[in-house]
């Protein structure tokens, strides 16, 4: 004998569970508010940041870590939005690209938001507008 009840409540959770799935990612993300961007610290320099040559044989690797130490005191006031916030030494987005361990080297999210600050700031967006463009994006 079944029990309706039991039932229909298994039959309500499944179809919930069900939608859920059917939001696609990006919407959810972008209901959160991206997390606040971190002041530029002063006198930032990209001594720590890797050079191309030093990155691989990807070209576009190497490509967006020498852009990235054009301009630390922009990538320094960029918040990475991977996750990689909460990393013991972590301040910005330039952290990432920085050491011989530099998450920017096998993160996608790292590279692709360093690779939109990179051409935007050739672009001459400042940091506001790069900002606002990262949060649009990857936020």
């Amino acid at each position: 004998m079944q029990h309706p009840v039991v039932r229909r409540e298994f039959v309500r959770v499944a179809f919930g569970a069900a939608a859920a799935l059917l939001i696609p990612f990006r919407t959810t993300r972008a209901m959160s508010a991206p997390a606040p961007h971190p002041t530029p610290r002063p006198g930032i320099t990209a001594a720590k940041v890797l050079r191309g040559d030093q990155v691989g044989n990807d070209p576009k690797l190497a490509a967006i870590f020498d852009g990235v130490r054009t301009m630390p005191e922009i990538v320094d006031g960029i918040g990475c939005q991977c996750g990689c916030a909460a990393s013991e030494g972590f301040y910005s987005l330039l952290t990432c690209y920085e050491g011989e361990s530099a998450m920017a080297r096998g993160c996608a999210i790292c590279q692709g938001q360093g690779a939109l600050v990179v051409r935007l700031h050739r672009d001459g967006k400042s940091l506001d507008e790069i900002r606002r463009a990262i949060d649009a994006k990857f936020g």
